[in-house]
């Protein structure tokens, strides 16, 4: 058990103990007992990674939520959810996420960066000057940078994928080559110190492909056994490849606008139109 985690719960023992409510009871109040044992832990599975997750308006939550659960598991590491300010921001399905760190008052040294994707919150992300240079800044010091989906566009406009293979949402994962990069179709990407994540739930497998790299891969089936994740989906239709063809289309056309808008917006940033 850490020491911040030993403190606490002394401190709630004592708390406990000094109660009026407790006062009154006819036998005194048990030690507060730890609700982890985590004493068979190796020494190396306790790092001090500082990591910086962004958040901004109308990304997807699932991009976010998967990665962070597996983030946050990794002992001692320090998880940031960062933003342009505290204030407030709303995903693309109206889940609201409160930051815990501004961009000016995020460190300029991370262990890790990492951006998720989404739709027209991304495409606006992509034009916000100050966002691609916080994001150029932070990612060029970064030790590892990573994404998933359509995050990986962010990445690209500020010019952290050139030269570099990743992959993106199946829907936008072409536009990277407008970026420098080597579009590649696969679920987890790394090239040197770059992860990329295909589309939403491929947050989950690129947690767990960082928890591995960051402690080692007893860590990461020990995270992906807590989470118990073993997908059975109902369907087959989670890849252009195997889904039907209406589903394909109609997917496709929904995205036509943000298609267009990401490629302009690219070739501007870097130089092709």
């Amino acid at each position: 058990m850490d020491t911040d985690r030993r403190q606490f719960l002394q401190a709630a023992a004592a708390a406990l103990a000094a109660s009026p409510w407790l006062a009154q009871a006819a036998e005194p109040a048990a030690p507060a007992a730890e609700p982890h044992d985590m004493s068979a832990f190796p020494a190396h599975w306790h790092g001090q990674e500082q990591i910086a997750m962004l958040l901004y308006p109308g990304f997807t939550a699932l991009d976010f939520v998967g990665p962070q659960y597996m983030l946050a598991s990794l002992m001692g590491a320090k998880v940031q959810h960062v933003a342009a300010t505290l204030d407030p921001v709303t995903s693309d399905t109206g889940l609201t996420f409160v930051p815990t760190l501004a961009m000016k008052d995020c460190p300029a040294e991370l262990d890790l960066l990492f951006v998720p994707g989404g739709g027209q919150g991304t495409l606006d992300a992509m034009r916000d000057d100050a966002l691609v240079a916080f994001l150029a800044d932070r990612g060029r010091r970064a030790k590892w940078v990573t994404s998933v989906c359509t995050g990986s566009l962010l990445l690209g406009a500020a010019g952290l994928l050139k030269g570099y293979r990743a992959t993106s949402h199946w829907i936008a994962r072409d536009l990277l080559a407008e970026a420098g990069a080597t579009p590649v179709d696969a679920r987890v990407v790394r090239d040197r110190n770059r992860i990329t994540g295909a589309g939403v739930s491929a947050g989950i497998d690129l947690g767990l492909t960082i928890v591995e790299l960051l402690r080692d891969r007893l860590y990461a089936q020990s995270m992906q056994l807590l989470a118990e994740y073993a997908p059975e989906p109902p369907f087959n239709a989670g890849t252009p490849r195997t889904a039907p063809k209406e589903a394909v289309e109609l997917m496709s056309g929904m995205f036509t606008g943000f298609v267009a808008g990401s490629r302009e917006t690219l070739r501007r940033r870097h130089g092709g139109g």
